[in-house]
């Protein structure tokens, strides 16, 4: 038993015209089987697996000339059918003729008398109905076309079959209809039939084609030159999108959690905004995980604000408790002009650092390559299954908006029930179908549900405060009585009792419970609960959690009172009596006047001194106070807390040094 032959990549790319790199990504259509070679591994390819024209072509190299006239001719599968009955029926008529002829004495008669029979039909009929009439140089040629092989295909006609290549339009007709035809305008092969006709009449041809010449030659066109037709028709995108090969993507090498597809939709429906009471779209940034394709995280954007990319990455990080390895983003419109007016680019808005602080690799996608964002398809879907639920929706542009909008439409205009939902609503209505839609099979994974792929993520521990630093958006408000007046609601917290200043609110429109409050130089206050509303009557006729709720806010109230009133008093006590007398009689010495309070001093000077930590001295410098201190001690918390920090000062340490020197 022969072995088996095999060819080496260098080999099989020589034969076919193309580097060796497009060998070995191409290496799946073939038996192969690895080889050890200098400097690593190879592959070598099963000759019998490759193509059959690549067979001949190999052998032909190899093979003496005289030895490749017996080889077989590779199979041409693109031959219509026709062509292979006449090349059959030509065989089987050279067949009988030389069987026939073999035994003859006399063969020119008996080739004359053969052909007048079959040309007659009187002979092989059925032969004649395919072939028709064969004169005797015909059988010879056929003969030396064959020699001593037995393949038909040798006697295929090499005459072109493709009708619709063959048309009657000359090359000038074919010229002007073409740059008809191909116009960017995208004139119809009608137009273009009539303008192609008009044009050769005033050029005073004698003899113009008919319409339906002209649409079976563009029909062929098309069908053969797609390519051209869509470039000069459509454009590159069209071409991109409908003409070359798509790259196909192999999802099973990423896990759930590890890419987030993000991308800005907006919204065809109107909403309730925030901050002005009035209807308005508003658009939604949405982070989908590739692998499970499922809406991990999103945020709803009323006005333009960039800090809406960042937080809806932070939901997206808070619902997988897991930080993405990459994040793929579209570097063309989504995050630059589509939603942001004037905005810079990504790497300038502020966000790159944020994501490279978490970990994250960002991954931009091509502008106008619309296939390469499986998000697109997610908004696709939510449009047709969500959007156009809801009462609000008003389509997605002018043509296809809801019949209740067009003009003179009064009944729908009637019967419409009209209801604008708020931002809290429709994330609820969100996430309401994200459930449902979380319950359909995986495309990735059929035998999972997209709700069992998120589940199958490896949490990791998240740390919210460090994400709401970082993303959430921010305002600058002021400090009021009620707290801070934020979205038509007060937010507080004690910690801003007594401070009248400009602070710093981050918050996310998925949670308006709350908010965060920084300093104007980015020093964590605290977070401000919303104020809930009381009710008027609340011992006369509320329930029992509005009783409590309004004695709760009393005592409040009456905290901070005490509070106040306990630190003014702890205030005035630091004036210390015997700096007082001192400064009084020296002013009593320069205008000469008697002073009552003085006199009440010295009577209080006659009892014993006995120290009292309540009075101490008003301190000049840090000095006197670290001095007064170390004699008399500690007396509060305070004293304790400037000491700690004093002796870790700079003035300390050099005071301390001049000490150990003297």
């Amino acid at each position: 038993m022969n072995e088996e032959k095999y060819i080496t990549i260098k080999e099989l790319a020589e034969l076919k015209g193309v580097s060796t790199r497009a060998i070995r990504l191409s290496l799946k259509k073939y038996v192969i089987r690895e080889i050890t070679v200098k400097g690593g591994k190879s592959f070598e390819i099963l000759l019998s697996s490759i193509e059959p024209e690549l067979q001949g072509k190999y052998y032909s190299k190899i093979i003496p000339t005289y030895e490749v006239k017996q080889l077989p001719v590779p199979t041409d599968f693109h031959k219509p059918n026709k062509a292979k009955i006449i090349a059959l029926a030509r065989l089987d008529l050279l067949s009988l003729w030389q069987k026939e002829r073999k035994n003859q004495s006399n063969k020119t008669q008996f080739d004359k008398d053969f052909l007048s029979a079959y040309n007659a039909q009187v002979l092989y009929p059925e032969i004649y109905a395919k072939l028709g009439n064969v004169s005797i140089g015909t059988l010879q040629r056929w003969k030396r076309i064959l020699g001593n092989s037995n393949n038909y295909e040798l006697l295929i006609p090499n005459y072109h079959y493709e009708d619709y290549s063959r048309t009657c339009l000359t090359e000038h007709e074919k010229q002007i209809f073409l740059k008809l035809l191909l116009h960017p305008n995208k004139f119809s092969i009608g137009k273009a039939t009539s303008l192609t006709q008009y044009v050769l009449k005033t050029q005073g041809a004698e003899y113009i084609p008919a319409p339906p010449t002209f649409r079976k030659f563009a029909n062929w066109y098309k069908a053969n030159y797609y390519d051209k037709w869509t470039l000069l028709r459509d454009g590159e995108k069209a071409l991109k999108e409908e003409v070359i090969p798509h790259i196909k993507r192999d999802i099973s090498k990423i896990e759930v959690g590890d890419v987030l597809v993000a991308d800005g939709k907006r919204l065809n429906f109107q909403v309730i905004n925030p901050f002005t009471g009035k209807p308005c779209r508003a658009t939604l940034i949405g982070f989908l995980d590739w692998k499970a394709t499922a809406l991990v995280g999103y945020e709803i954007m009323i006005e333009e604000n960039t800090q809406n990319i960042a937080s809806a990455l932070r939901n997206a990080i808070l619902n997988l408790s897991k930080i993405p390895k990459f994040v793929y983003l579209d570097n063309g419109r989504a995050f630059r002009g589509k939603y942001f007016t004037g905005s810079a680019k990504f790497d300038e808005i502020g966000l790159k650092g944020i994501y490279e602080k978490l970990g994250i690799t960002t991954v931009f996608a091509n502008p106008y390559n619309a296939r390469a964002k499986v998000i697109e398809r997610f908004f696709l879907e939510m449009q047709e299954s969500f959007e156009k639920l809801l009462p609000s929706y008003i389509g997605t542009n002018i043509e296809n908006k809801p019949v209740r909008l067009r003009r003179n439409e009064k009944f729908h205009s009637e019967i419409h029930r009209e209801f604008v939902p708020t931002i809290q609503q429709i994330i609820q209505m969100i996430n309401s179908w994200l459930e449902y839609k979380n319950s359909f099979p995986c495309p990735n994974n059929k035998s999972k549900t997209i709700q069992e792929m998120l589940n199958s993520i490896e949490k990791q521990e998240i740390n919210p405060r460090e994400l709401d630093d970082l993303m959430l958006a921010q305002e600058i408000k002021t400090i009021k009585s009620q707290g801070i007046r934020f979205l038509k609601s007060d937010y507080y917290n004690d910690a801003l009792y007594g401070l009248r200043q400009k602070v710093i609110i981050k918050y996310s429109l998925f949670d308006l419970s709350y908010i965060n409050v920084y300093t104007i130089s980015g020093k964590f206050l605290c977070r401000a609960d919303r104020i809930t509303l009381t009710h008027p009557l609340a011992h006369y006729t509320g329930e029992i959690n509005d009783i409590e709720d309004y004695k709760q806010k009393i005592q409040k109230q009456k905290q901070l009172k005490n509070k106040t009133i306990k630190a003014c008093k702890e205030f005035l006590n630091i004036e210390d009596l015997e700096i007082l007398e001192c400064r009084l009689e020296e002013k009593e010495e320069e205008i000469h006047l008697p002073l009552p309070s003085i006199q009440q001093i010295e009577i209080k000077k006659e009892k014993p001194e006995k120290y009292n930590p309540a009075v101490r001295p008003l301190f000049k410098t840090s000095r006197e106070r670290y001095e007064y201190l170390m004699e008399h001690g500690c007396t509060c918390n305070d004293d304790r807390i400037w000491l700690k920090a004093y002796k870790e000062s700079k003035e300390f340490k050099e005071y301390e040094t001049k000490i150990c020197t003297d």
